[in-house]
């Protein structure tokens, strides 16, 4: 049985999953500066990674694995930022984000102040790929 906190929002959580199975999701965020921007959110209201048996770890650690697999094959950026901070939302999740020399924060963090403004034409081009990211996304998790 899964458990839920009440106010915590990633328990309840109502985005479209790319994956969804019994221990986690995985979500494109809609984030208009990062396309291509996901998340593994782990279903079981935990705060860290060592709350978690180890094959759930390894369950985790994978899921981690094949999404960053997904980004570089489709978003094809400079480098790809994995984070699980949740300074804020204290529940277990991984932030997986394509980044770009010309994106609006690059080098710095994408939660740092904004260095730049990345090209309409440049983001709308990697928006294109969005889709072909969540084909790639649901490919990687359905070969085992």
């Amino acid at each position: 049985m899964t458990t839920r906190v009440a106010g915590c929002e990633l328990c309840e959580l109502s985005a479209p999953t790319v994956v969804d199975n019994d221990k986690f999701a995985v979500i494109l965020v809609d984030d208009a500066n990062y396309p291509g921007f996901a998340r593994v959110i782990w279903k079981d209201h935990v705060c860290e990674v060592s709350d978690l048996p180890e094959a759930d770890r390894l369950l985790l650690n994978d899921a981690v694995y094949k999404l960053e697999l997904a980004v570089r094959d489709v978003m094809q950026p400079l480098k790809v930022n994995v984070a699980s901070l949740g300074n804020v939302v204290p529940h277990l999740h991984w932030h997986v984000i394509p980044r770009y020399a010309d994106d609006a924060h690059f080098p710095a963090p994408v939660w740092a102040q904004a260095q730049r403004t990345t090209p309409d034409a440049v983001l709308a081009e990697r928006r294109q790929r969005v889709p072909q990211l969540a084909e790639a996304i649901a490919r990687r998790f359905a070969s085992r």
